[in-house]
């Protein structure tokens, strides 16, 4: 990592974040002050020979695992549109409970309802591939399903933590998804997906309805930094072996993602640790990266993830100044509602959001790496309609996350409504509320080429 003894962020970087900051108010360039000076001593600290050390967060291993066989009474998962972030419209949860143990993750909250402990208590539904073989049997149906991706993956499991090893219950549930000839996409911190090559190889050359079938493969990470992970994601393979796994995917044919979520404020978010998640997915041929920060929600999810960074700030704490104060930084950038546990998605500061966007939008810009699925990975996979409602809500995204009104999201769901293909309505389109002429040509662009220039410079992280 570059100039580490000093702390110093790249000069690209600080140039590119100095015009960021001009044009702001006194205070967000105050709290981009703070974050940064902590950011750089956080640097000294994570990357010297001595870094974490061995023993501050030992006791978020799990011991063993209780495993909970259930009968469960459905296993898929239908979403009212295909979602823009994965690509899909159908998912599963097969576990509940996650033995990874992740002192982040989000699947803790209340919300979700799992009962016992999140990260030892992990419930099995063993008769998961009985339900999916009839959820996804086309016989049963009244009206065919939507042609999207099918997730695995979820909030609050892993499909291939460690229980999959003994069940192989995700395994069968890929076989299931070969034999009707259908996508998939997985979302995993775990190199168990590596047994599965073969199947997953077999979707890929499977035809369905006329198309190829295809499988994604994507790996979850909140930094690239071995060590920091021990800490934060005490049961999973390092962030090196997760970009290992890439690389052997990619050899082997298949296409692989990242999602660098959470970026953990403080912490990951200073740009040589998204430099380095850039980098190494880069050389690892990734497809894709999308990134996201830390929710915290109030409750057990919050309470335990500031029990490991009271832990980690404390080690930390012994040899740099300033280090123990990173709880009362959280309490700055997540003000939460104390007295309504789960009221809320549990989202930072959106000044603090607008801040990690730039810095995430400036490394972008020089790897060339796309922060969505790009269409060649799920063209001729959705309906048409589909396709450009999912590419309208990227462009939404993009411009909202640099503090930018925008009208794509509401055409998104305008095209949704459309009860006939987006290219039979011609000039039509132009005249739709909620499209208008602007946003038409755009979709006649889409529908021309694939994709729009406008698109693609927001894709890779321009504009």
């Amino acid at each position: 990592m570059p100039e580490t003894s000093a702390g110093r962020v790249p000069r690209s970087v600080c140039q590119e974040n100095h015009r960021f900051r001009s044009g702001r108010k006194r205070g967000y360039c105050m709290l981009y002050c703070i974050t940064t000076s902590f950011i750089r001593k956080s640097a000294i600290f994570l990357h010297a020979p001595r870094a974490v050390p061995p023993s501050p967060c030992s006791c978020y291993y799990p011991g063993r695992m209780n495993i909970i066989e259930i009968t469960a009474k459905s296993l898929l998962r239908k979403q009212k549109q295909v979602d823009a972030w994965f690509c899909s419209a159908y998912g599963m949860n097969i576990y509940r409970g996650c033995a990874h143990n992740c002192a982040y993750c989000d699947g803790r909250a209340e919300t979700y309802q799992v009962e016992g402990d999140f990260g030892s208590d992990i419930s099995v539904k063993v008769n998961a591939p009985e339900l999916l073989r009839r959820e996804l049997d086309p016989a049963g149906k009244r009206k065919p399903m939507k042609r999207t991706y099918i997730f695995i993956g979820g909030g609050v499991n892993d499909a291939y933590q460690p229980a999959e090893e003994k069940y192989r219950l995700t395994r069968r549930a890929l076989e299931i998804i070969l034999g009707y000839g259908l996508h998939v996409h997985v979302l995993t911190k775990s190199v168990l997906v590596e047994r599965d090559i073969d199947i997953l190889l077999k979707i890929n050359k499977a035809q369905s309805a006329g198309y190829n079938a295809r499988a994604v493969v994507s790996f979850s990470f909140s930094s690239a930094d071995d060590k920091i992970s021990r800490v934060f994601e005490p049961g999973v393979p390092p962030p090196s072996r997760r970009f290992s796994a890439i690389k052997r995917l990619k050899d082997a044919g298949l296409y692989c993602g990242i999602y660098l979520m959470p970026v953990l404020p403080f912490i990951t978010d200073y740009p040589e640790q998204i430099e380095a998640v850039f980098k190494a997915g880069t050389e690892a041929g990734a497809d894709f990266l999308v990134f996201g920060g830390l929710t915290l929600k109030e409750g057990r999810q919050k309470e335990y993830f500031l029990q490991a960074l009271r832990r980690f700030s404390g080690a930390a704490g012994d040899l740099i100044a300033g280090a123990g104060d990173l709880p009362l930084q959280y309490d700055v950038i997540y003000p939460g509602d104390p007295y309504k546990p789960g009221s809320s998605y549990g989202n930072a500061r959106p000044d603090y959001c607008s801040l990690l966007n730039e810095v995430v939008f400036t490394v972008a810009r020089r790897h060339r790496l796309p922060l969505r699925m790009p269409p060649a990975l799920f063209r001729g996979i959705m309906d048409e309609n589909d396709r450009i409602a999912v590419m309208l809500e990227h462009m939404d995204y993009f411009h909202r996350a640099r503090g930018h009104k925008s009208t794509f999201g509401w055409a998104a769901r305008k095209v949704r409504e459309l009860e006939a293909p987006a290219s039979a309505m011609g000039n039509r389109l132009r005249s739709v509320s909620g499209i208008g002429p602007a946003t038409a040509d755009i979709i006649g662009e889409i529908l021309a080429t694939g994709t729009s220039v406008k698109y693609e410079k927001l894709l890779y992280g321009s504009m």
